[in-house]
């Protein structure tokens, strides 16, 4: 008797982590179509196929919501290596660069949807802070490839960096090279 009601409780364990994941992808779907500001958890259940209730049993609040959905999304979209890979600082520049770029380029949606929404929402800011400062990172490492610092060329790399400066680039170029070889001008 007592193994039948353990694989019962397994089974019931499945299907709430089973559910609770229908209710992780429905958010992200809907951030990235949407963004997490006009997100509604009506949305989420209908979305999920589940009650309201059930949405907020697995996540009683927003931050619980977006940490979740911003943790399963980095899951599925890694951030590259940004790591300088060259000693020479053009070639550095650009290595790192176009992975950065391809990178914002395969995850606009979301990225756009994300990033507009840092200044409508405190916990949406807080959940992109990480990445922000894995930027300024980088910025300082490829700036140390230079022979001599400089912090205006830190905030040029930084700058660089940024979504809103590659998606402002790309309207222009329309190509991630193009708008590589832009920067390093800039440089």
């Amino acid at each position: 008797m007592t193994q039948a009601r353990a694989y019962h409780k397994k089974l019931r364990a499945e299907s709430e982590d089973a559910t609770r994941q229908r209710i992780v992808d429905a958010l992200v779907e809907l951030h990235e179509e949407v963004g997490p500001s006009r997100t509604t958890i009506s949305a989420v259940a209908e979305r999920a196929g589940v009650q309201r209730l059930t949405v907020y049993r697995h996540f009683p609040d927003e931050p619980s919501m977006i940490r979740a959905c911003s943790a399963h999304w980095a899951q599925l979209h890694p951030v590259p290596d940004l790591s300088p890979t060259d000693a020479e600082p053009q070639r550095a520049c650009r290595a790192t660069l176009l992975r950065l770029y391809g990178w914002y380029r395969d995850n606009a949606a979301m990225l756009t949807q994300i990033l507009r929404d840092t200044e409508l929402l405190p916990v949406v800011a807080e959940a992109m802070a990480p990445f922000g400062e894995q930027l300024d990172g980088v910025a300082e490492q490829l700036e140390r490839c230079w022979p001599q610092r400089s912090s205006r060329r830190r905030a040029t790399l930084r700058h660089a960096l940024d979504f809103s400066t590659w998606r402002s680039l790309d309207r222009i170029t329309a190509a991630d090279r193009r708008s590589v070889e832009i920067v390093l001008g800039w440089l």
